[in-house]
This record gives C-alpha cells, structure tokens and sequence, in this order.
C-alpha cells in the first residue's frame, strides 16, 4: 500500500492518505505528550509498541464482533486502517478511581467502582477537552441519541472483553479512552488506539503503574513499563 501525502498530524499518531480513498495509513510516533500538550517528551520505541499493542487489542476484539477501523499492519509503527469520519468525543470507562475522578468526586484513589463510570469528553485541545453529558453532544451536533448508545454499549462490551483479558495476565484495566467514527455507510465503529497512552493498566497484586501515568508524573521506568504490557499480552 502506496503512502501519500500527510493529511493529519496529532500527539502521537500521523494520518497518511493512500491510493485507495477508504483506507489510512496510521504511523504511531515515540512523541509523548499530557495535561493537553502541557507536557512533552519521547519515549524510546513507543511507535512501535503501542501499534503492535494496539493491533493485538484490536484484532482481539474483532473476534468477539467488535467491528473496528484496524485492517493489518504495515510496518513496526504503521497499521492500515478504514477510513472514518471521527465522532469529536471520547468515551472513557473507570472501573477504579484515579486521575480526575479522584479530584473531581474526592474519593480515594484506588478504590474499586461496584459500578463502573461512563463518562464523555468532547474533543477539544483549546479547551482542554471539557467532561460534558449527552445533551451537550446533543446540542453540539457532534453525535445523535442512538449514536450515544451505540458508543456507549461498544464501550460497556469492550470494558468486560479487556477486563477478563487483563486480569488473566495478572494485570487491572483500571480505566481507558475510546474513540469512534462513521464509515461511509453510516455505521459507527471503534477507531484510534488501544494502547498505554490511552488506557491505564496496574499489576493487579503490587498496583504498580504501567501506561502513561508513568511520563505524567516523572516515575521513570516508562518505557520498560510498555514493553512489560506487550510481553504480557502476547503471553497465552
């Protein structure tokens, strides 16, 4: 598959065209990024880790029916995908409180949610991708009501598949990002990336950190934690 001109370029990923108008290449980058760009820096290898980790993930869910924009990789960091019109919102689940919901609700980080949060973000780096509810989405024209549900049962669905997964590689999928898009048909499905940049993963005995958190807050060991993510999800 033919590489052509640039036509997106985010934190952590580049978006190229290709000769086929329905399909991407995504190049995964080692630039890291947090607090909305406040924070920046490079992290050895994790173009390659993340798109390796992220086609693992992705082609796991495919086969519990997650449909998804993944087609196969290309490269070390470069994976072929479908190309979407994305939905400007993320979709994050918490199944134990850290990060802003320990701030925002004042609740002891590492506690165990009996119900796990569903919560939305509207993608906007000017304002620092605001929390906003349905009605905002809604009123922004960003997704409609059956487009919301949709998300929002991937996200319940995903969450329980990766959960399982997890934890039988001794690791707690305590909370993670989504993104989705529509195909030319108007069907929503997955995008993005499943990855430590966007997911965070503890060891399920020591809750020691292994994702971006250990670049957020200057822990060492980031790119180390990575490649233990790999290693563990590509055990049987």
């Amino acid at each position: 598959m033919e590489k052509k001109e640039l036509i997106h370029e985010g934190k952590a990923k580049k978006l190229y065209a290709t000769e086929d108008e329905t399909m991407l290449i995504q190049l995964f980058k080692d630039d890291a990024s947090a607090f909305n760009g406040a924070k920046k820096g490079t992290i050895t290898g994790k173009g390659e880790i993340n798109c390796t980790i992220s086609s693992i993930f992705f082609e796991y869910l495919q086969s519990y029916h997650i449909s998804n924009h993944y087609i196969k990789n290309l490269s070390p960091n470069e994976m072929l995908i479908k190309k979407l019109d994305i939905i400007p919102i993320e979709a994050v689940m918490r199944n134990v409180v850290t990060g802003s919901l320990e701030k925002r609700l004042g609740l002891q980080e590492g506690m165990m949610l009996e119900y796990p949060i569903f919560e939305l973000y509207l993608k906007n780096d000017e304002l620092g991708d605001p929390l906003i509810n349905e009605h905002h989405a809604y009123a922004l024209q960003v997704a409609r009501p059956e487009e919301i549900r949709l998300m929002y049962r991937s996200t319940a669905k995903i969450n329980a598949i990766l959960k399982s997964f997890m934890e039988r590689r001794g690791m707690v999928l305590v909370d993670f990002k989504l993104e989705f898009g529509r195909t030319d048909s108007g069907e929503i499905i997955l995008a993005d990336e499943i990855s430590p940049d966007t997911c965070r993963f503890w060891d399920r005995k020591t809750h020691k950190k292994l994702d971006k958190d250990r670049f957020r807050f200057d822990m060492g060991g980031v790119e180390q934690a990575y490649r233990e993510i790999l290693e563990r999800i590509s055990s049987n």
